[in-house]
């Protein structure tokens, strides 16, 4: 049943309500729709004591129970985000033992993110320390991987030994769908020593990550943000089968990324691979009819060097007619361009 102050304040929201005229119903307001958005555009610019005011009337008793509802964990958001320091302690303290379910919960993932951004290290840690038996747990969960993601993000790295887990675990991560964002936040946030055992593990099975749904990203990362050793190691899985890789689903992104950032020499073997013909027909017709590698095969054109340039074009252009006449979705790019 909803208070008369909250149907007063349901019936009359054009009324520029404060913060005070809601007192004492702060828990109430909280897990209502409007109230909420109410609490959460006053916090912005409250004084010390309407916070404060506020804080005591969540804190102990409502903390647990506002930060798993649809409503009332954006007000908890909010005090970690403009309470005091002492309020963002307090309300760490009192979600301490429950981080790892929370972590796992819609709503409660969201607050928990928000209290690794804006407490002391110290409650960082403790966290970390919570979470770190389930961890793996935690990033093959659509909640709870968000949530690594974050202490990745925020906490300092010589408190991250539960990346060690990752080791042996690589593969695993590389081809989940949410195990594959983890590991893509390590790699752009931790330290080489970190880094480094787990890049190398990848290198075992790069040529089956290159056609994963997921694995794709995490090889595209390392050839463009890898050690130069790394990227083209990569890339080097991609001579000798680039026809077959250009036409595959998720290989193909790899294919355009290796042209983008191989070293000269190496985007120029890579592209003679597509102007050399097979005993079974021309590479680039073939490349230019498949869905996939007629995107490989642009790319090609955009980044070649001025002689491999005019030897794709001169390959290409014979053939626009003809594709003219059978134009699909995604031959279309190769048909309107001025070849």
């Amino acid at each position: 049943m909803q208070s008369p102050l909250l149907q007063e304040f349901h019936a009359d929201r054009m009324r520029n309500w404060e913060l005070r005229d809601i007192f004492n119903h702060i828990v109430e307001f909280s897990g209502d729709q409007h109230g909420s958005r109410l609490i959460q555009h006053k916090l912005e610019s409250a004084s010390s004591e309407e916070k404060q005011k506020v804080y005591d009337e969540i804190v102990p008793h409502n903390v647990l129970q506002l930060t798993q509802d649809v409503f009332g964990n954006y007000v908890i958001q909010k005090l970690f985000e403009h309470g005091t320091q002492v309020h963002k302690t307090g309300l760490a303290a009192e979600l301490e033992g429950h981080y790892f379910a929370l972590s796992k919960q819609m709503y409660g993932c969201r607050v928990v993110q928000k209290a690794i951004e804006y407490i002391l290290p110290e409650q960082q840690a403790s966290i970390v320390r919570e979470l770190e038996p389930h961890v793996m747990e935690c990033i093959q969960d659509g909640n709870g991987n968000h949530v690594i993601q974050k202490i990745i993000e925020r906490v300092s790295p010589e408190r991250l030994g539960f990346v060690q887990t990752f080791r042996g675990n690589v593969q695993i991560l590389a081809t989940h769908t949410s195990g594959c964002r983890v590991l893509l936040r390590a790699f752009e946030y931790l330290p080489e020593p970190f880094t480094a055992p787990l890049i190398e593990e990848l290198h075992v099975n790069t040529h089956m990550l290159i056609q994963n749904q997921y694995g794709n990203y995490v090889m595209q990362f390392v050839i463009e943000h890898g050690k130069p050793q790394d990227s083209s190691a990569v890339i080097l899985q991609l001579r000798g089968h680039l026809l077959a890789m250009a036409r595959h689903k998720y290989a193909s992104n790899v294919c355009e990324k290796a042209l983008k950032f191989a070293d000269a020499d190496t985007r120029r073997q890579l592209i003679d691979e597509i102007l050399t013909p097979r005993p079974e027909g021309a590479v680039v017709l073939s490349m230019m009819k498949d869905q996939f590698a007629n995107y490989v095969l642009q790319r090609a054109v955009v980044l070649a060097e001025a002689d491999q340039r005019e030897a794709l074009i001169n390959q290409i252009r014979p053939q626009l007619a003809i594709l003219r006449r059978i134009s699909t979705g995604y031959s279309k790019h190769l048909v309107s361009s001025e070849l």
